[in-house]
C-alpha cells in the first residue's frame, strides 16, 4: 500500500496572473455584489469562482468553482459589461483578457 501523495496546494488556486492585492480587489468585488467568494485573502479558489460563476449567471452544476472555458467566458461578458473592454467572448484566456482581469482589478 502506497502512501498518498501531497496534493500541489498551488493546483487550489487560479488566480489568473493576478497578484494577492488584486485577487483580493476582485473577492471584495464579488462580495460587494451580494456573492460569497470566502475569506478576502487574495486566493482564488473554489469559493471565489463559485462566487464569480453565480455572479456570471451559472446555476446548477455549472457552479463547480473550476476556472475552465465557461467561467472565462462569463468573466469576459462581465470585463466587457463592467470595464467596457470589448473582449471577444471565446472562452480563451488570452493576453486581452489577461490585460483586462489585471486592469480591473487595480
Amino acid at each position: 500500500m502506497s502512501a498518498a501523495l501531497p496534493q500541489d496546494v498551488s493546483a487550489q488556486y487560479d488566480n489568473l496572473g493576478l497578484n494577492t492585492a488584486r485577487a483580493k480587489n476582485w473577492q471584495r468585488w464579488l462580495k460587494d455584489l451580494g456573492q460569497n467568494p470566502g475569506t478576502i485573502d487574495g486566493k482564488l479558489g473554489r469559493a471565489s469562482w463559485k462566487a464569480a460563476q453565480k455572479e456570471f449567471g451559472f446555476r446548477g452544476s455549472d457552479v463547480d468553482g473550476i476556472v475552465g472555458p465557461k467561467t472565462i467566458k462569463g468573466l469576459q461578458k462581465h470585463l466587457n459589461y463592467w470595464g467596457g473592454y470589448g473582449l471577444a467572448v471565446d472562452g480563451e484566456f488570452g493576453a486581452k483578457t489577461k490585460d483586462a482581469f489585471w486592469k480591473f482589478n487595480a
